[in-house]
Parts: structure tokens; C-alpha cells; sequence
């Protein structure tokens, strides 16, 4: 199913669900003018068909002492798959490393990394990222403000 397909209900509780996963099927259904049952069936049918991968709590990063967000671009010297394989399983294999994209242009991956602070990045980098064989450079991003952040995506 395509979200084109998606009727404005199921659109709705996707938007409610993002807003708040903890919502119950009494309190969802009374937002969608729907009853109950209806509402948990739709629910199940998202969830099957892959367009809820899974519920999580969002975990206040400064509490938790986490306070440097960095983006590290990196470039592999060499680009056989068997290369790209073992980065991207290593990085995988890496907490600190959030998000990992394969980008195009003069850097083959992004990395979004959280760690406490610059000393605790220093180590990162040191001694893990620069432990992956095949990396050729990296080029760090230091975020000095979060103006945005969203988790929820536009249905």
C-alpha cells in the first residue's frame, strides 16, 4: 500500500501516533470520532503492513549528559563492496554513531554522532572511527545550536 492510499483516518491517527505512541486505543478513538474497535484494527493494519516499524521513547540527550552533537563526513579510499560492507558494519557496531547515511559527492558517508563532549569525541575519533580500515578522511561538524528537531514525518 502506497501512502497515497491511505485514507485521511489513517493519515490522522499516523499523525496522532507520531505526536504521542502512548496514547490508548479509548483516547485515540475519541480524537478520530471513531469507536474503539475500528480505531485498534486500523492501528494492527499500519502496523503490518510496515508504516509503524516500532514505538520508542525519546530520551532527553542533555540528561543524559550526552551534549555534543557532531556530523563527520567520510570518504573511503577504496570503493569495492566488500569495503563498503565492513564500514558500514563497524559503524553499526558503533553507539555513539546515531545516524549513518551513504551521500553523494566529495564524502561517501554522514554520520550523526552524540557523545558528552569534545574530549569524549577526541577518543571517538581516535580510537574507533580511525580504526576502520579503508578510511581515507573525515571531515567534522561541530553543532553550536539545535534549532530544530523533528521525529515526525509529514503524512
Amino acid at each position: 500500500m502506497a501512502a497515497s492510499s491511505l485514507d485521511q483516518t489513517d493519515k490522522a491517527l499516523l499523525r496522532l501516533l507520531q505526536d504521542n505512541a502512548n496514547l490508548t486505543t479509548k483516547e485515540l478513538s475519541e480524537k478520530l470520532h471513531l469507536s474503539p474497535t475500528p480505531v485498534y484494527e486500523r492501528q494492527k493494519r499500519l502496523e503490518k503492513e510496515g508504516y509503524i516499524e516500532k514505538y520508542v521513547a525519546v530520551l532527553n540527550k542533555e540528561k543524559l549528559g550526552k551534549k555534543l552533537i557532531v556530523f563527520c563526513n567520510v570518504k573511503l579510499k577504496q570503493h569495492e563492496r566488500g569495503m563498503g560492507e565492513k564500514f558500514v558494519n563497524a559503524i553499526n557496531n558503533m553507539p555513539d554513531v546515531m545516524e549513518c547515511y551513504n551521500i553523494s559527492g566529495e564524502y561517501d558517508f554522514m554520520l550523526k554522532i552524540l557523545v558528552e563532549d569534545m574530549p569524549q569525541y577526541q577518543d571517538f575519533i581516535m580510537n574507533k572511527l580511525t580504526l576502520i580500515e579503508n578510511i581515507g578522511s573525515t571531515h567534522s561538524m561541530f553543532v553550536m545550536g539545535e534549532i530544530k528537531r523533528s521525529l515526525a514525518y509529514t503524512i
